[in-house]
């Protein structure tokens, strides 16, 4: 991370506050971005940027937030609440789409509260790379969908998250996490394991590839999926409609 800008993230219950100190200019916000990247990764139930501290040095270094929030909406479905910008930081917020896009709030506690009030239902497990983990993620899928009264989504869901899961048993060999989130107008599955390789399906339908298969069900099943780096692994998530 840059030195003209600190870093602190805090797990407060089910929502985290992400809190920024120093100058923020375009040459810091690739560094804001990767900080929120990673929270948004570890899939919170909201998401909350503290700005007290923080000196907007060009207006248009805001727009990384307006750029998280609009990812975080799209996946993992979490939203994402400023907090206590400064009187000039406020000001460029309002004049900017940025508040369109980003809801701000005078402090971190009425952030929170927005927050946690806009979040999505969760539901999360750790399975083990053993052969009854897709059994064990077909029945989270039945549980969910029962939680939130979507039973035409338990056939699709299954298929997509136990060939995710059993990618993962296959290739990674790691312990996993799993987290099933219903934001309308889409069901969302992630997995999430210890291995760096990316996950992608094989080419075109060359049934003849060693792998990727799986993935390519996954593709067809769903609206859009995709991978991306989690600390030493990866997280792979999917999207399916929630109408």
């Amino acid at each position: 991370m840059s030195t003209r800008i600190r870093c602190e993230v805090r797990d407060e219950s089910a929502v985290t506050v992400v809190r920024l100190a120093g100058a923020l200019d375009l040459g810091t916000t690739r560094a804001v971005h990767e900080v929120l990247d990673r929270c948004l990764a570890a899939q919170p139930d909201a998401l909350v940027v503290d700005l007290e501290e923080v000196h907007v040095v060009e207006p248009l270094a805001l727009s990384v937030f307006a750029a998280a929030s609009r990812r975080a909406d799209d996946w993992p479905a979490v939203p994402l609440v400023l907090s206590a910008p400064p009187q000039a930081a406020a000001a460029w917020l309002n004049e900017t789409t940025a508040c369109r896009v980003v809801p701000v709030r005078r402090d971190c506690a009425e952030a929170a509260a927005l927050a946690g009030t806009a979040a999505s239902p969760r539901l999360r497990a750790r399975l083990e790379p053993v052969a009854g983990a897709c059994r064990r993620a077909r029945e989270l899928v039945t549980d969910a969908c029962g939680r939130w009264n979507v039973p035409e989504l338990v056939g699709p869901a299954s298929l997509v998250l136990s060939e995710l899961v059993g990618n993962v048993v296959r290739h990674a060999g790691t312990p996993m996490h799993v987290t099933l989130t219903l934001r309308r107008p889409y069901l969302r599955v992630a997995v999430m394991d210890g291995s760096p390789a990316d996950a992608r399906a094989a080419a075109g339908r060359d049934l003849a590839a060693e792998g990727g298969r799986g993935l390519m069900l996954v593709r067809e099943l769903t609206q859009r999926w995709g991978s991306m780096p989690v600390g030493a692994g990866k997280v792979v998530w999917a999207m399916l409609p929630a109408n």
